[in-house]
């Protein structure tokens, strides 16, 4: 029982050592995840910067920055703007998922780590006091126990003698039915001396043996109570108290660790939900792409150039 009660107490601190391991390495994966995040977001605004401030390319005429600087002109244009800021929302929503998970989430589960080391102490001292009363009682159980053997023992011993004190007076008493013979007469009176001397140590045993029987009897009474008492401790304990422990253990646990976990869904529901936004976006603008509508704008921008001339005049010779 004893080797139990002391792997009770091993299990519950393995327990509580595995949660906060698990929680440390919750914690140090949403901090690495936040730097993968944040250079990410670095890396695109860069990219993005680049291929925005850039003449590239597309050249850097006068009518090639006019059809930059308002690129719904043409369609291909209003495509590579969308693109590029598709880019710098992506940039923003790692940000600001890297900014939630090294800051509310990390700090978080730091915290209910903290709070699994309070429980678990808590529960082992707790669980420490309930087995040091349970040992308790059964040390008593065993002082009782101890106690009843030895005073069924002196009770034995006592009406064995008892037993024995009766048989020798029965025979004196064999011996001493009067008879005829002289010698017999002058024998009597030390027989009756003998016969008074054994009627009290047969007193005397009978004395013992009852007292020793009434000290048996209290003892058996109290080694069955102490009995009942133990075993109505020894069931509770493992019945009940045990399991209570373990429910202080989880106080809180299950509930934090899921409201932490639900929050890094959403954060990432939100990333993928702007990703997909703008994806939704280049698409509109892929459908978008109108040749016809092109070709249009670039002769109503180059007017001048696509102008038909006058038309040539008769000259006669």
């Amino acid at each position: 029982m004893r080797w139990q009660l002391s792997e009770q107490l091993r299990c519950l601190e393995l327990q509580g050592e595995l949660r906060r391991e698990l929680l440390q390495e919750l914690a140090e994966f949403m901090r690495r995840r936040a730097e993968v995040e944040l250079e990410y977001s670095r890396g695109l605004e860069k990219l993005a910067e680049r291929f925005s401030s850039r003449g590239g390319r597309l050249g850097s005429s006068r009518e090639h920055q006019s059809f930059r600087k308002e690129p719904s002109l043409l369609s291909p244009l209003h495509c590579w703007a969308v693109l590029l800021q598709h880019t710098r929302q992506q940039s923003r929503e790692s940000a600001a998922l890297s900014e939630v998970l090294a800051g509310p989430l990390a700090q978080r589960l730091s915290h209910i780590a903290e709070d699994v080391g309070r429980l678990v102490k808590k529960s082992r001292d707790l669980e420490q006091q309930l087995q040091d009363e349970l040992l308790e009682v059964v040390s008593e159980l065993q002082t009782a126990k101890k106690t009843y053997q030895a005073y069924h023992m002196e009770s034995v011993n006592a009406e064995a003698k008892l037993r024995e004190a009766e048989r020798q007076e029965e025979k004196r008493a064999g011996r001493s039915v009067p008879t005829t013979t002289a010698g017999a007469t002058e024998a009597g009176p030390l027989r009756k001396s003998s016969l008074k001397k054994g009627g009290r140590l047969v007193e005397k045993r009978q004395a013992k043996f009852m007292e020793h029987k009434l000290k048996c009897t209290k003892a058996r009474n109290e080694y069955l109570l102490s009995l009942a008492s133990v075993n109505a401790a020894v069931s509770n304990y493992y019945l009940h108290d045990v399991l209570d422990l373990m429910d202080c253990c989880d106080t809180g646990f299950h509930l934090a660790l899921g409201q932490v976990l639900r929050s890094y869904t959403a954060a990432e529901s939100r990333t993928q939900a702007s990703q997909v936004q703008g994806l939704g976006s280049l698409e509109e603008a892929v459908e978008a792409l109108d040749p016809p509508g092109d070709k249009a704008k670039v002769l109503e921008v180059h007017a001048t150039v696509f102008c038909p001339p006058l038309r040539f005049d008769y000259h006669p010779h």
